[in-house]
């Protein structure tokens, strides 16, 4: 489809963020068009279904841009970065290649400031965001229970919990002994068929797509409705400028259509939602009079204070089969017992624990969670050893906003259009590699109060780059602030960041639902301007 030479809203991203936005503009009558780097993604051809399923995932279907080397991708600049950016350019985005663990942030999670005195309380709490979590979770389909002691009240979910596996209920045991709190992990995957689509099969790599359509990708869940609605969808659509009038307020999107064309499309608003990286990337890309240092970058801090969820991970071997390679990989149980802050551990902020099962055969051969299978004499034994025989916990911590830990324009990187490439500087500080042994010590712990017999860990998951959060961050203050609590820039309100780059803090919680969340309250606050 070619985009109008004018609409009333254009959006930038088809993922998450921009979805969400996209159906709720359409859905109150609202134009809009919507520009998507990548294309639609046929879930028939997933390699799911395909014998080489894992050799896929190491190659065309790594999570890492720069590996994968689709089209549809651009390179990031990676070398200074301690963890590696994990992101997908197509119609759902990287919701289709996500564990679709579905957890909302906890109330303490938008006041750190407060309570822990650093970073920065949000300018808006848990409430506010409570009935754009119920919407989202109504259109995406969240499988789960209700009642978590730990967590505030919310309504029942769509579909019922999914089974938890072997491995993870000895783990729950395990927490039960110990006296820690758990609850059966919320996800976006049906238990049951919902939404028009089918229900799980249990067949296990999650982030390499969905055959039966359970997984709640974007494409499959707000998508249809959007375009229901009215909405428009531009695939391949490579934007690299937004364009502004001489008062300083945007008046068009200009993109590379998919045969190499330069074009533009004019707009009353513009929402970006290009992920932590590349709505940052296109806000210095955009850089022009009265605003030489990028678009929205009064307070420089633009790219700035770049948040991951570093991730350490221990992963037990059991006597027995635990069938670890059977259902979701990433949604099963998760302990938040040392989530809250308390500082006789030596740190500040906290982390959850996350069940995760184990790898199929050539993760176990190659090593993954675990060290590599000795090749040679006693490989075959040590796979059977092995093979179906672990469970794993993650160690997910809170990732404190810092601002050298950044996204900036590469001198010299550049996609294949010639557009600058973003480059990613990102380092771990004191508190976090605190944080990661205190939480390794504890999931070690569990692991063996749960019966394994050997525990391995790993300090640092370096491939965990899927949470790029707070480049473009949101509050009261221009001078210390890129958007509004709506996420409209200060020094251009008619543009709107509905993704990832807001976050003021990033909790240690998976956050695409609390992403969705601001994106529908972003899309309210355009509606109300509009008198819709």
């Amino acid at each position: 489809m070619i985009a109008p030479e004018r609409d009333d809203v254009v959006i930038v991203g088809a993922g998450a963020g921009g979805a969400a936005a996209a159906w709720r503009l359409a859905s109150a009558g609202v134009s809009v068009t919507c520009l998507e780097q990548g294309g639609w993604v046929d879930h028939r051809e997933t390699p799911s279904t395909r014998a080489d399923w894992e050799l896929a995932r190491q190659t065309t279907h790594h999570p890492n841009p720069n590996t994968r080397a689709n089209p549809w991708d651009y390179p990031v600049e990676q070398s200074g970065a301690a963890i590696k950016p994990l992101m997908y350019n197509a119609v759902g985005g990287s919701t289709l290649h996500w564990g679709a663990h579905f957890p909302r942030f906890r109330p303490s999670d938008f006041k750190v400031r407060s309570l822990d005195g650093v970073a920065d309380d949000w300018p808006l709490s848990y409430d506010d965001l409570a009935p754009h979590y119920e919407a989202n979770d109504r259109i995406m389909g969240v499988s789960g229970l209700a009642g978590d002691p730990g967590n505030p009240p919310r309504g029942p979910r769509q579909t019922p919990p999914l089974p938890i596996g072997e491995g993870a209920r000895r783990l729950a045991a395990a927490f039960d002994r110990l006296g820690w709190h758990w609850w059966v992990s919320d996800a976006a995957i049906n238990a049951a068929p919902y939404g028009g689509r089918g229900a799980c099969n249990h067949c296990g790599p999650c982030d390499l797509g969905c055959p039966t359509g359970a997984r709640s990708s974007t494409d499959l869940t707000y998508w249809p409705l959007a375009l229901k609605a009215g909405a428009r969808l531009v695939t391949e659509a490579r934007v690299f400028a937004i364009e502004t009038d001489p008062a300083g307020r945007a008046t068009a999107v200009a993109y590379h259509d998919a045969t190499g064309a330069p074009r533009r499309i004019a707009a009353d608003r513009i929402v970006l939602a290009a992920n932590g990286v590349g709505t940052a990337r296109l806000l210095l890309l955009s850089a022009g009079k009265g605003h030489v240092e990028g678009l929205g970058n009064r307070s420089g801090l633009v790219g700035r204070r770049l948040m991951h969820h570093p991730t350490g991970m221990a992963t037990g071997v059991f006597e027995a089969p635990v069938d670890g390679f059977k259902g979701p990989f990433a949604t099963s149980i998760l302990c938040q017992e040392f989530y809250e802050t308390d500082r006789s551990r030596g740190f500040l902020r906290g982390f959850q624990m996350q069940a995760v099962r184990s790898d199929g055969p050539l993760g176990t051969a190659v090593g993954v969670y675990l060290p590599r299978v000795p090749w040679g004499e006693g490989h075959h034994a040590r796979f059977r050893e092995i093979f179906g025989r672990t469970a794993s916990l993650t160690v997910t911590t809170e990732d404190l906003p810092r601002e050298g830990n950044r996204v900036t324009l590469d001198p010299d990187l550049t996609d294949r259009m010639g557009i600058p490439a973003p480059k990613m500087t990102y380092a771990l500080d004191d508190n976090t590699r605190a944080m990661i042994r205190f939480g390794l010590g504890k999931a070690e712990t569990a692991l063996r109060e749960a019966g394994a017999r050997e525990v391995v860990t790993q300090d640092l998951v370096t491939e965990a780059g899927f949470h790029l959060l707070g480049t473009a961050r949101m509050g009261e203050d221009p001078e210390t602030s890129v958007t509004d609590p709506f996420g409209r820039l200060h020094d251009h309100p008619n543009v709107t960041v509905a993704d990832g780059p807001v976050f003021v803090t990033a909790a240690a919680l998976n956050p695409t639902p609390t992403l969705q969340a601001l994106a529908l309250r972003a899309a309210d606050a355009m509606l109300r301007e509009r008198g819709a």
